[in-house]
């Protein structure tokens, strides 16, 4: 099987910029230039000859009624054309979907940046 070609959504790029200010605001600037490095390095080299590599993220247990049936929507919209994989490195979860000639990379996050930032709320 040929290698399927890997194209960036602007969604992708937008949260690569949201990681690079993460990244700054912590400063940890040079974790963003590893980032790229195994992006481009490996990450994508990875997808373009296994892009089954990653996990089914339709076959996850969304864990409320509301995921559920956002889970179902998604199905619904994608399942004919696009199959949705989650690839987990390192510090990054990155949502792709599988495309009949291309692979899509649509989401990247940081792990840290999953969680909720309560003390901006109070202050």
């Amino acid at each position: 099987m040929a290698a399927r070609a890997v194209r960036i959504a602007p969604n992708f790029e937008r949260n690569l910029e949201d990681i690079r200010r993460f990244l700054d605001g912590v400063e940890a600037p040079q974790a963003f230039d590893d980032l790229l490095a195994g992006l481009f390095g490996t990450v994508i080299p990875n997808l373009e000859r296994f892009p089954e590599l990653g996990r089914d993220f339709l076959q996850r247990s969304p864990g409320s009624t509301e995921g559920e049936a956002r889970r179902e929507r998604l199905f619904r919209l994608v399942a004919r054309k696009w199959h949705l994989r989650e690839y987990l490195r390192g510090d990054y979860l990155i949502l792709y979907a599988i495309g009949e000639d291309a692979i899509g990379l649509l989401a990247i996050k940081h792990h840290r940046q999953l969680s909720f930032d309560l003390k901006a709320h109070w202050s």
